[in-house]
């Protein structure tokens, strides 16, 4: 089945939102069951918070970085270079490394982050090793992965445009992913299309939450706690007609 899709300035703007805000507002839309689907099971690090949110498609590939490689490993990353190319982005490189739990090495490293920066890429999940930080964090190329390492591998091509499993959750090709130091989203595609509008409400929505929040108790706790409910029940008032069950209020 096929379900409309945002446009790439509509992917653009989700990265002005961080992952958890987004979060909030798929949790709002969803029929799936918010509290275990969607994000990813295992803990990830993010190399470059700094650089902020990603969202982009994911264009997968299953690697074995300790080898062996087979002898048509070079024209398997050509293809998949070609591959990533025809893709429309912007697009997040999704990496499941077969070696997991070992790590033998990191398929990213200065050359390879720039190279699928040229073809539109704007960063990488991996499942595994990352190196060359400083050089990938110059180039603006996203690194989200397990740990660093040293070296670099033999970073065996397995196959690509298939899912694949990174950090307990399964990942389509195409599927839109956010991610970022908190850790990533995989939007299910039948949500995508509403994604942006009930993450942009939930986050203006909460704005006159947090004044209210962030207001110093200078009187009685009962009556703190009187206007506190009455911005919980206003905030919820705002985005009612978007809610199909109940959320994080």
């Amino acid at each position: 089945m096929s379900y409309e899709r945002l446009s790439s300035h509509q992917i653009w703007q989700l990265r002005r939102l961080t992952t958890p805000t987004v979060y909030n507002g798929w949790e709002i839309i969803t029929r799936q069951n918010a509290s275990r689907d969607g994000f990813n099971i295992e803990e990830t690090r993010d190399f470059m918070p700094e650089h902020g949110p990603m969202a982009g498609r994911a264009v997968t590939v299953t690697v074995r970085v300790g080898g062996p490689a087979e002898p048509d490993n070079r024209a398997r990353w050509t293809r998949f270079r070609e591959h990533v190319a025809s893709v429309d982005g912007p697009k997040i490189v999704v990496v499941q490394d077969l070696d997991k739990p070992a790590v033998y090495g990191s398929l990213w490293g200065e050359i390879g982050g720039n190279t699928f920066k040229s073809l539109g890429c704007v960063g990488t999940i991996t499942d595994g090793g990352m190196r060359d930080l400083d050089e990938l964090r110059a180039s603006g190329f996203k690194a989200i992965a397990r740990r660093a390492c040293v070296g670099h591998g033999v970073a065996a091509l397995v196959e690509f445009n298939t899912p694949v499993e990174v950090f307990g959750r399964t990942i389509s090709p195409g599927q839109l992913v956010h991610a970022d130091q908190h850790g990533f989203l995989a939007v299910p595609p039948e949500d995508e299309v509403r994604l942006l509008a009930a993450a942009k409400q939930l986050d203006a929505a909460e704005a006159d939450l947090l004044r209210v929040a962030r207001e110093p108790v200078a009187d009685a706790m009962g009556e703190f706690h009187t206007r506190l409910d009455g911005a919980i029940d206003q905030f919820v008032r705002q985005i009612k007609t978007d809610i199909s069950k109940r959320g994080e209020w």
